[in-house]
């Protein structure tokens, strides 16, 4: 069996230029291994640069990265943790407009919105359908993914390379 329980990926979607080696070394510090992403130009957004990169690690390196990366001003971003033994899988979605965005998400990648975010959405609208409709439009992150589609677009057909944490 092997060490690693947990595995997902790393979306970088856009970064400045100047910013590619500090997104490798916040990963890197996170791994605690060396980490080269292959950057390729961003269409969606000329100037800027995307890169994919696999994990494998113990549950809880998504979070990990996503909250490391989220210190990084200027970066469209999505880290990925599948589900693994025990744990629910995550998404994490930044935008530098938005800031972060978290969700459990089941084996095939879809959302789960809970029972008590559900709750919350019917109590905050008090009968108002267009509240439940917004409440629940932000528990799935509907602005993130609106903002990011164009970016995960225009990564189609990129390469992915994997990186296994050290330790």
């Amino acid at each position: 069996m092997s060490e690693y329980q947990a595995r997902g990926a790393v979306h970088i979607h856009s970064a400045p230029a100047a910013l590619c080696p500090h997104v490798e070394w916040a990963v890197a510090s996170v791994v605690d291994a060396r980490v080269d992403f292959a950057w390729t130009p961003q269409p969606a957004a000329p100037g800027t640069y995307r890169a994919e990169l696999g994990w494998r690690g113990t549950p809880g390196l998504g979070a990990q990265l996503a909250s490391t990366l989220r210190s990084l001003s200027h970066l469209r971003f999505e880290v990925t943790e599948e589900p693994s033994p025990g744990c629910d899988g995550s998404r994490w979605s930044h935008t530098p407009e938005l800031g972060i965005f978290h969700a459990t998400i089941d084996t095939a990648g879809n959302i789960m919105v809970s029972e008590d975010r559900i709750r919350y959405a019917y109590e905050t609208a008090a009968g108002d359908p267009s509240v439940v409709y917004q409440e629940l439009s932000l528990a799935l992150g509907e602005a993130w993914d609106e903002e990011l589609e164009t970016f995960r677009h225009a990564a189609e057909g990129a390469p992915v390379r994997w990186l296994s944490r050290a330790g």
